[in-house]
């Protein structure tokens, strides 16, 4: 039970990683981006839930029951007959991943239709291959349009890791628009620098931020691997959009671990800051404090770092973080 209010929904995709190690070995990890958000969120004592199709075969019944199994609400999910949608995560020596997908015909893209979000949500978290994968990506879409028509003050806050996978994008300039369209619609945008390489290649790193930011978000936050990471910040005004104003920049340093992978490290990441959030009962309209941004990403830092720690997406609990979640 979460000490904070309101709920935070994450819809996207649930797999299976092959982990691939230097020495060759396989072992098959739980994982997929909002899968390991949601399980992030839960694990931190958020009210969280998860939304998104998983396969009725063992791999299926798994990714549901590590769901139950850390707290996340899977009333949400689409259940389906396709097999589990499958991804080869090759490990470095340094404990980097490279992936390679297996998609066709499996359970991930196969969810058509987010069911409508009541009104105790307080955030909406979606990215990765929930931006890519037809039809899941046009149901997240519509997703976050819809949460876009709401009224200010019921509408939650839209969270959008772009964890951009260029080896699945099949039509580039569709993919693109699509998320722009959401990206317009949300009010934070995490994008690692390698994002920024794929969905604006030639730019500067500030300067592909600074695009994002233009688009429409308060806030873009922007990691860098083991650098600090950084937030582009513009308020909101009070109808939702974003003020002409001037852009705030601040610095967030990571802390040096010693890292086993980073499997799940920038999805732990968003799981930390959307847990800060409604743990420490904050709303949408508290975006416009740049402040309270950059204490969420402290969190959200604190919780990848504690991830890199171990092997696969194991996203800490509270008792594994060095300071309570809700005192950065």
């Amino acid at each position: 039970m979460s000490s904070g209010s309101g709920r935070i929904v994450v819809a996207g995709e649930a797999l299976v990683d092959l982990v691939i190690s230097p020495d060759g070995s396989v072992e098959a990890a739980l994982g997929g981006a909002p899968f390991n958000t949601a399980r992030a969120c839960g694990r931190l004592g958020a009210d969280a839930a998860y939304v998104g199709a998983l396969s009725d075969d063992r791999f299926g019944r798994a990714l549901r029951a590590r769901l139950v199994a850390d707290g996340v609400d899977v009333t949400g999910v689409t259940e389906v007959e396709l097999p589990t949608t499958l991804a080869a995560a090759e490990v470095d020596d340094r404990g980097a991943a490279t992936y390679r997908f297996y998609l066709d015909g499996t359970s991930a893209p196969a969810l058509g239709r987010v069911p409508p979000l009541g009104d105790d949500v307080a955030v909406a978290y979606t990215g990765g291959l929930a931006l890519v994968l037809e039809p899941m990506a046009d149901a997240v879409a519509a997703m976050v349009a819809a949460l876009a028509r709401r009224r200010a003050d019921i509408r939650p806050l839209v969270v959008v890791d772009v964890n951009a996978r260029p080896q699945v994008i099949v039509d580039r300039a569709r993919y693109l628009d699509r998320l722009r369209s959401v990206i317009a619609s949300a009010d934070i945008v995490k994008a690692s620098d390698e994002d920024l390489d794929v969905i604006a290649p030639g730019a500067s790193t500030p300067d592909a931020a600074r695009a994002l930011l233009d688009r429409g978000p308060s806030a873009v936050l922007v990691t860098a691997g083991t650098r600090e990471v950084v937030i582009l910040h513009r308020p909101s005004v009070p109808d939702g959009t974003s003020s002409p104003g001037e852009v705030t920049e601040v610095r967030v340093p990571v802390e040096p671990v010693e890292v086993v992978d980073t499997i799940g490290a920038g999805d732990a990441f968003g799981g930390g800051v959307c847990a800060w959030w409604t743990l420490t009962g904050r709303t949408r309209a508290d975006l416009a404090d740049v402040g309270l941004v950059e204490r969420a990403v402290r969190a959200g830092v604190a919780v990848a770092g504690v991830t890199c720690t171990r092997r696969g997406a194991d996203p800490p609990h509270p008792a594994d973080l060095p300071t309570p979640l809700t005192r950065f």
